[in-house]
C-alpha cells in the first residue's frame, strides 16, 4: 500500500498554483504545428475528450457507469455462461476468493484511522473487498443470497461510519477506499432488495465522510508545496471524487474532478503524472525515480479514473494523445525481463521538486505485479485497436488476474476482458518534433502490425517517399540529412492484410525560421502586431506605452502593473528554439522579467535580468521552482543604456547570451517549450509569481526563432 516516506517536511507555499494556474485543455502533446496529431480520431458517436465544466451544470449519469456498466455486466454473465475463457478462469478466482463467500458479517467502525503510528483501515478495505466480490457474484450468476450480503456490508458502514482520521495518509484512505466502496454500491443499485432510503443514506455517507477528505486533499494539499505529494496521492482522491459524484449523480462533483485531471496543478494531473515523453511514446512515471511499487498503483488509480470516465461518455484514455498510455506502457514496460531474465533498460530524465532529486530510474520493488492491467490492456487494445505491446505483456503475464483488497479490487480478467478488436486503428497520434536540428517521429501502433513505414514529402498531402522501414519497437524513427525547409511526414503500417492507410500527417519545419517578431514600431494601439504573419500578436495590458526605441519605436513598462501577453498555446510548436531582444533596463530589481510563458508558478519558462544571486538568469522548468532547469550569468544586465539579450536552445544545451557574447550555457536543459503545454499566460514583463515585481524599462525587437541560432547569428543580431 502506498504509504508517506517521512512525515511532512518545512511546508513552502510558494509553488501552490491553484489559484493562477486557469483552466485549460491541452492539446496532444502541448504540441501544434511541429506535428502533433490528435491521436485516434473520434468518429461518429465515439467519446471525445470532456471540456471542462462548469460546477451545477445539469447531466444524465449513466447506471451502472462506473468501472463495470450495463453492456459489461452482461457479457461477463454471458461469456461465464458459456464457460469462454479466460472469463472463466477470472470466475474462478472470484469464486475462490475468501472474500466472495456466504456467512460473513460486517465490521463497520465509527471511525477508520489511517497514520503511520495507528492504522484500522484494513477493516474497511477488508469489508470493501467482501461487499464488491459478493455484489460481482450476483451480478453474475442471479444469486440473491450474494446481493443480500453485499447490501448488509452496505447498511452496516452507511449507518455508523462518521469519519476517517489520522495524519495526512488519512487523504490516501478517502481515495483509495472511497472509489472502491462506490463501485461496490453502484452494483447494488435499483436491486429490489436494497431500500431507497438505505442507499441514499450511503450516498450521504460518501460524500460526507469520504468526499469532503478529497476535495481538501486536492484543494489544499495539508498546506504543502503543489508537488510535494507523489503522482498516487492525487490520482486516488480524483478517483474517488469521480466515483462519487457517478454514485450521487453529483455533476458538480464530477465536474472538479475531472477538471483537476486536466489543468490542476499536482501530481496526479494528466501531463504532470506522465512527467517526460521519450521517444515513441514512452512516457516517464512521476515517481519512477522513486520505486516501482507506487508507479503501479499510479497506474492502477488512473485507469480506474479513465474506465470511469469512459463509461460516462468521456474519453480521458485518449485525453491529450493516449498521454496516460504513454505511461501505462512505460510503467509495464520497467517491471517485465527480457528472454534471459533482465530488466529493460529504461530512458530516464531527472526528476526534482522542493523534497526531492531523482537522477535515475529506480529498480526497487521490481517486479511489482499489481493486477491492474487487463482493464487498460483490453480498453487500448481491443476496444480502440490501438497496440499496446508492454502493457499487453503485462496483462497476459498476471492472467487471470487475482481478487485483491487493500489497494486494488482485482479480478480484471473476469471483469474487463473483451473479444479481439477484428481491424486494428491506423497508426495515429505521429508527431515530429526537432530536436538538434534531427526530426524526431513518435506514433501510436495499430493492433496485427508486424512493422511500420515512414514517409516524407516537400508538400502536404505527398508524394511521400520512404524514409524508413521495418520499425517495429520503439515506434520512433529520427529523420536527418535533408535540406532547411518545411516537411511532411506520414506512417504506415504493415498488416497481414497490406499496408494500412497512413496516419495524420505531422509537419515539421528545420530550417531556422522567424515563429514571432514584435517589432513595437507602431505609436498606439494596445495591440503589439507580430510582423511574421503568424499571429503571435501581443497585447498591452495596463497601460504600457509607445516609446522611442533603439530602432524606431518600443514599448515601456513602468514596473507597477504593465505587461504584454501573447497568445494562449504561443510555445506549443516549439522544440529547439531561440528568443531574443533589446532591453533598456531603468532600475535594478530582483527577479522582475523580461518574459516569463507559461501557465502559473508550475509550468513555464523566463528570463530575468537579475536573480536572488544578482546575475542574469534563464530557467524552465514542468515542476516549480525546485525543478527549474537554468542558466546563469556571471552578471545581472547592466541599467540605463540598450542591451541585447538572447536565449538558445538546441536538443538538450542552452546559451545564454548577453550583446552577442554567451555568458552561460547548460546541456541538461531537458524541458523544451512544447513540453510545458499549451501554456496560457505567456508574459513579456510579468512573472508567474505575483510577488516578484514587473519589469521598468523599454523593450524592443522581441523575437521568438524556431530552431538555435548560431553562435555568429546572435552575434550579428546584437550589431
Amino acid at each position: 500500500m502506498a504509504k508517506k516516506d517521512q512525515q511532512e517536511m518545512s511546508l513552502e507555499r510558494r509553488n501552490f498554483c491553484a489559484g493562477t494556474l486557469g483552466l485549460a485543455v491541452l492539446g496532444p502533446l502541448g504540441l501544434a504545428g511541429c506535428g502533433a496529431g490528435a491521436g485516434s480520431t473520434a468518429g461518429a458517436g465515439e467519446r471525445t475528450a470532456v471540456q471542462l465544466a462548469t460546477t451545477g451544470t445539469a447531466r444524465a449519469f449513466v447506471h451502472p457507469g462506473m468501472l463495470h456498466a450495463q453492456a459489461d455486466l452482461d457479457r461477463m454473465r454471458t461469456k461465464v455462461a458459456a464457460r469462454a475463457q479466460p472469463w472463466l478462469d477470472g470466475w474462478n478466482v472470484l469464486t475462490a476468493s475468501a472474500m466472495s463467500q456466504l456467512g460473513q458479517t460486517p465490521n463497520a467502525q465509527t471511525t477508520i484511522t489511517r497514520s503511520s503510528t495507528t492504522n484500522n483501515s484494513s477493516i474497511l478495505y477488508n469489508d470493501i473487498a467482501r461487499t464488491y466480490q459478493s455484489a460481482l457474484r450476483w451480478q453474475i450468476s442471479g444469486d440473491t443470497r450474494y446481493a443480500d450480503q453485499a447490501v448488509a456490508f452496505l447498511n452496516a458502514w452507511a449507518y455508523k461510519l462518521t469519519a476517517i482520521n489520522g495524519d495526512t495518509n488519512a487523504a490516501l484512505a478517502a481515495g483509495i477506499y472511497g472509489y472502491q466502496f462506490a463501485n461496490a454500491a453502484e452494483l447494488m443499485r435499483g436491486y429490489a432488495g436494497y431500500a431507497a432510503l438505505d442507499f441514499k443514506q450511503f450516498q450521504d455517507m460518501m460524500v460526507s465522510v469520504f468526499y469532503s477528505i478529497n476535495h481538501d486533499f486536492l484543494l489544499n494539499h495539508y498546506g504543502a508545496n503543489i508537488f510535494h505529494y507523489w503522482a498516487n496521492w492525487d490520482q486516488c482522491n480524483l478517483a474517488s471524487m469521480l466515483a462519487i459524484g457517478i454514485l450521487c449523480d453529483r455533476a458538480d462533483i464530477y465536474n472538479e474532478a475531472m477538471s483537476y485531471f486536466q489543468a490542476g496543478g499536482g501530481n496526479g494531473a494528466s501531463i504532470n503524472a506522465v512527467y517526460y515523453l521519450h521517444p515513441g511514446y514512452m512516457g516517464q512515471w512521476q515517481e519512477s525515480g522513486r520505486d516501482q511499487g507506487h508507479c503501479t498503483l499510479g497506474a492502477g488509480l488512473a485507469g480506474a479514473f479513465m474506465e470511469m470516465a469512459w463509461n460516462q461518455g468521456d474519453d480521458m484514455y485518449g485525453y491529450n494523445a493516449n498521454r496516460f498510455l504513454a505511461g501505462a506502457e512505460y510503467v509495464a514496460k520497467s517491471n517485465l525481463a527480457d528472454a534471459n531474465g533482465s530488466y529493460y533498460t529504461m530512458p530516464y530524465t531527472t526528476y526534482q521538486n522542493k523534497d526531492t532529486t531523482q537522477s535515475v530510474f529506480s529498480t526497487a520493488s521490481q517486479p511489482n505485479l499489481r493486477p491492474v492491467w487487463e482493464m487498460i490492456y483490453n480498453h487500448y487494445v481491443n476496444r480502440r485497436g490501438i497496440d499496446a505491446p508492454w502493457v499487453a505483456a503485462m496483462a497476459a503475464k498476471l492472467r487471470p488476474e487475482s481478487a485483491s483488497s487493500g489497494d486494488q479490487l482485482g479480478l480484471g480478467t473476469l471483469t474487463f476482458t473483451r473479444d479481439p478488436i477484428a481491424i486494428g486503428a491506423n497508426p495515429s497520434g505521429l508527431t515530429a518534433i526537432l530536436v538538434a536540428g534531427q526530426v524526431v517521429l513518435s506514433w501510436w501502433g495499430t493492433v496485427y502490425a508486424t512493422s511500420y513505414n515512414v514517409k516524407r514529402s516537400a508538400t502536404p498531402g505527398g508524394p511521400y517517399t520512404t524514409v524508413a522501414s521495418s520499425i517495429v519497437d520503439p515506434r520512433t524513427c529520427t529523420d536527418s540529412g535533408m535540406a532547411a525547409g518545411t516537411w511532411y511526414y506520414v506512417v504506415t503500417a504493415v498488416t497481414p492484410t497490406g499496408e494500412s492507410a497512413p496516419s495524420n500527417e505531422a509537419k515539421v519545419v528545420t530550417a531556422t525560421q522567424l515563429h514571432t517578431w514584435l517589432t513595437f514600431d507602431q505609436s498606439s494601439g494596445t495591440t503589439a502586431t507580430d510582423a511574421t504573419g503568424n499571429g503571435h500578436n501581443a497585447t498591452l495590458t495596463n497601460g504600457p506605452l509607445w516609446v522611442a526605441g533603439r530602432s524606431g519605436n518600443a514599448v515601456s513598462l513602468d514596473g507597477a502593473d504593465d505587461y504584454l501577453a501573447l497568445p494562449t498555446g504561443a510555445l506549443a510548436d516549439l522544440s529547439d528554439f531561440t528568443v531574443a531582444t533589446w532591453v533598456y533596463w531603468n532600475a535594478a530589481q530582483t527577479w522582475t522579467r523580461i518574459f516569463d510563458l507559461g501557465s502559473g508558478t508550475g509550468r513555464y519558462m523566463y528570463l530575468t535580468p537579475r536573480n536572488g544571486a544578482g546575475v542574469v538568469r534563464f530557467a524552465t522548468t514542468v515542476d516549480g521552482n525546485y525543478g527549474e532547469q537554468g542558466i546563469n550569468g556571471s552578471a545581472a544586465l547592466p541599467t540605463g543604456q540598450w542591451v541585447h539579450v538572447a536565449v538558445t536552445l538546441s536538443g538538450t544545451t542552452g546559451t545564454l547570451y548577453v550583446n552577442g557574447v554567451a555568458v552561460g550555457t547548460s546541456t541538461a536543459i531537458a524541458h523544451a517549450p512544447f513540453r510545458l503545454g499549451a501554456t496560457m499566460q505567456n508574459w513579456i514583463g510579468r512573472s508567474q509569481y505575483s510577488g516578484d515585481p514587473c519589469f521598468n524599462g523599454k523593450l524592443d525587437d522581441f523575437r521568438i526563432y524556431r530552431g538555435a541560432l548560431s553562435a555568429a547569428q546572435v552575434a550579428a543580431l546584437a550589431q
